[in-house]
């Protein structure tokens, strides 16, 4: 099944008070306003990749240092957006590559757990920093209890509404370790229709509403449990809903 992209889950998974991320900020420098980088993991599609996010205004200029000290990304305001004074936000995923290509030793060697430091340039001249920590705690991925789902790309049919979406509770992380989540989120999706909501970390089933859903109508979703860190999993589900 594809993956399912939403912006505006790329964007709440980042927003102020959702979850707490660790962020150190140098003394001789300010702080950005936000810098956070997680692990994300389908663990349907088996595909694994980062994603970051910074605020800051006005910033000139980009850069992000790995534990070692080794640029990973670097972006530069030029032209038309630079004499609109420069950036604030920005939101940043990588490519996904699948594990079968990838390994997650591969992955973690790649992007190593430890202190990532983000470094910026203001209009001004002055320079901000911030630390972020980044941990190879990545969830298994939720097991879906409702609407049960049959496999090989096949979807449950006749599915009652309002519907309710059902799965076990994660405890461990891909290494088979003691996890702790801090949250899930479910999304639904129908075209351009989206219903999108974050749980704390004991819940384990939502009920989507009657408002949101259509007679013999197919639907896809997400679950994502979402460790302390930041670190996300997704399993993906489908069903149609009843006549």
């Amino acid at each position: 099944m594809a993956r399912i992209r939403f912006a505006v889950r790329l964007l709440s998974a980042f927003a102020f008070g959702a979850f707490s991320f660790a962020v150190a900020a140098s003394a001789a420098a300010p702080k950005f306003e936000a810098a956070k980088m997680i692990i994300e993991y389908n663990s349907s599609a088996q595909d694994i990749g980062v994603q970051f996010f910074l605020d800051a205004e006005e910033w000139q200029s980009i850069k992000i240092l790995d534990p070692r000290g080794e640029q990973i990304f670097a972006a530069q305001a030029t032209g038309k957006l630079l004499e609109q004074g420069g950036g604030t936000e920005l939101f940043l995923e990588s490519v996904e590559p699948e594990i079968a290509e990838l390994s997650f030793e591969e992955f973690f060697a790649r992007f190593p757990e430890g202190q990532y430091k983000f470094i910026g340039r203001l209009a001004d001249g002055s320079k901000m920093t911030s630390k972020v920590t980044f941990t190879d705690d990545v969830p298994l991925g939720p097991e879906i209890t409702s609407p049960p789902q049959p496999g090989g790309g096949n979807c449950p049919q006749g599915v009652a509404i309002p519907a309710v979406i059902g799965w076990e509770p994660v405890t461990e992380s891909i290494e088979g370790e003691a996890i702790e989540i801090a949250g899930y989120e479910v999304i639904v999706e129908h075209e351009d229709q989206v219903f999108d909501v974050h749980l704390d970390g004991g819940a384990t089933q939502v009920t989507v509403p009657s408002e949101f859903l259509t007679p013999a109508t197919d639907y896809n979703f997400e679950v994502l449990a979402i460790e302390s860190g930041g670190n996300q999993t997704i399993t993906e589900g489908c069903f149609t809903t009843a006549n």
